[in-house]
């Protein structure tokens, strides 16, 4: 299996031949950066409202807030293994952290809606290379012993912060204000910017490549990923296919991709080395963590939209709910990480996925009634099936690659699990309005004077108004608005079961492809 990726690979480069240094204690910082980038998708989640008032944004200008973020970050995080190779890693890492800070900082000072947007875009630009350096370096600067802890921790992050920013971000603003979203960063933000540098290094700059930059694909890679980017956020939203601007943006960003694969694969130093693809472990865990990264951003999404629209929970309670995935998954981490250690991949994965099957499933028949209690069970069994196969994952895509080419496969790994996310929101979003639209006319056909339950309900609801003369218009239509609000709520509740009985679906189909895995000897070890 690795045999395969060094002979399709170029030789190692000598800049890549260097003692690690910094160990557990700079690896902590790194992940520290790592948490902020990942956080900072959806800390706003929760504040546009504030947010747009506070720089006079319109409803649909307030959405880019989030767009512009995942636009940005998405085009640089493959960009990143080049970009390491040019700079090294620690000072890739210390670029990428203070561009980070120094934007958090003008988003916070933002007066208007486009300077918003524009610092809002390079501060996922800039920042969007912390999260592959992170990955890559459990391979290059921890000892194998300490791999699996190393994969456990930013599986951990990667899953963590995205669940926790919307609370997080409702805490902020309730407690402080909207500004305090950024100004939270900045802090951390100069800690580790000075301290990286300093404490860590593991690789060597190649400033000579920087002469040699592919500035088309640089074009191409932002034409593909972003273009992409930007169909799937904005879709939904736009009726898909049938806006001109949807289908605009699908054309760029199919035509860049070919064009993409035919420059990466024909020059002689590509900006994306497309040839890390020649490792089938690498390849099928890219694969995975797609659909991986569906579910990680897909249910940060949809129970906190099911508790705070159906159930009317605050952004404290959502986050009371949300914990019990992180918690499960913080309490299992160690214990995937020793099972990582003796039992073939290929059956972790396995048992990991049919666990997140399961829960996704149990979150399928959710009522009116449906609260924290009945919540715990569905939580805990997911956040144990994601930490098995977050840690599995990571080892068996990045752990079988040579050392020269861990930056790269970990920027590529990055892009399939953040595209995965992205894919699985617009999945989200597309078939619940589907599934709303059926069950709400299925309700209402049933609705009629020849169903008794109807009739019985009608007529308990119009005495029941008939004794507050002052609602305005009549007791019947009173309880007519009544009735079609509790119809809306039930279809609502309906969709929301439909979409993670889905999902549950898809990770059931998707299991097979751990056959095609090749068990790595390195998985453990790592890059050699």
């Amino acid at each position: 299996m690795a045999k395969t990726a060094d002979k399709a690979a170029p030789s190692p480069a000598p800049h890549d031949d260097v003692e690690p240094k910094g160990g557990l204690f700079g690896f902590f910082l790194m992940v520290i950066g790592m948490f902020m980038a990942i956080l900072d998708i959806q800390v706003v989640a929760s504040s546009l409202p504030q947010i747009q008032a506070g720089i006079s944004a319109s409803a649909d200008e307030i959405t880019w807030v989030q767009t512009a973020y995942l636009v940005a970050e998405v085009v640089m995080i493959p960009l990143s293994g080049w970009l390491a190779r040019v700079m090294s890693s620690r000072w890739l890492f210390a670029a990428s952290s203070a561009g980070f800070t120094i934007m958090s900082l003008a988003c916070a000072m933002a007066w208007d809606t486009s300077s918003m947007l524009v610092f809002r875009a390079m501060q996922g630009f800039l920042g969007g290379a912390m999260i592959p350096t992170v990955f890559a370096s459990i391979y290059k600067l921890l000892p194998p012993e300490k791999r699996i802890m190393g994969t456990v921790v930013t599986g951990l992050t990667a899953s963590v912060a995205p669940a926790l920013g919307p609370t997080l971000g409702g805490y902020l603003t309730d407690m402080f204000s909207w500004h305090w979203l950024f100004l939270a960063n900045v802090g951390p933000g100069i800690l580790i910017t000075i301290l990286v540098p300093i404490i860590v290094d593991f690789d060597r700059p190649n400033w000579r490549l920087v002469y040699k930059i592919d500035f088309i694909g640089i074009l191409l890679v932002a034409g593909f990923l972003g273009a992409l980017e930007f169909v799937l956020d904005e879709g939904a939203r736009n009726d898909w296919f049938e806006s001109r601007m949807i289908v605009g943006f699908s054309i760029l960003s199919a035509v860049s991709g070919i064009l993409l694969i035919w420059r990466e694969t024909s020059i002689e130093h590509p900006v994306i080395e497309l040839r890390t693809f020649g490792n089938r472990n690498f390849t099928i865990g890219c694969i995975l963590s797609f659909v991986l990264g569906m579910c990680l951003i897909g249910q940060t999404y949809m129970l906190p939209q099911f508790l705070s629209h159906v159930r009317g929970y605050s952004s404290l309670q959502v986050g009371e709910v949300m914990a019990v995935t992180g918690t499960v998954m913080f309490i299992g981490a160690p214990i995937a990480g020793k099972i990582g250690h003796t039992v073939d991949p290929r059956k972790i994965l396995l048992v990991g996925f049919a666990i997140v099957s399961c829960g996704l499933y149990l979150n399928s028949h959710m009522t009116t009634e449906v609260g924290f209690d009945q919540l715990v069970l569905p939580q805990a069994t997911r956040g144990f099936g994601l930490v098995l196969n977050l840690v599995t994952i990571t080892a068996v895509a990045l752990g079988t690659l040579p050392r020269h080419l861990v930056n790269m496969g970990s920027s590529l790994f990055n892009v399939f699990r953040n595209m995965g996310g992205a894919v699985g929101l617009a999945l989200i979003n597309t078939q619940w309005d589907g599934r709303y639209d059926r069950h709400y006319w299925w309700i209402v056909e049933k609705m009629s004077d020849t169903n008794q339950l109807f009739v019985s309900q009608m007529q308990n609801m119009t005495r029941y108004f008939a004794q507050f003369p002052t609602i305005g218009g009549t007791a019947q239509e009173a309880a007519f608005r009544q009735l079609t609000l509790q119809i809306q709520q039930q279809a609502s509740i309906m969709a929301w079961n439909d979409v993670f009985l889905l999902l549950a679906a898809i990770f059931i189909l998707i299991m097979p492809l751990t056959f095609l895995l090749a068990k790595p000897r390195a998985a453990v070890s790592g890059g050699h």
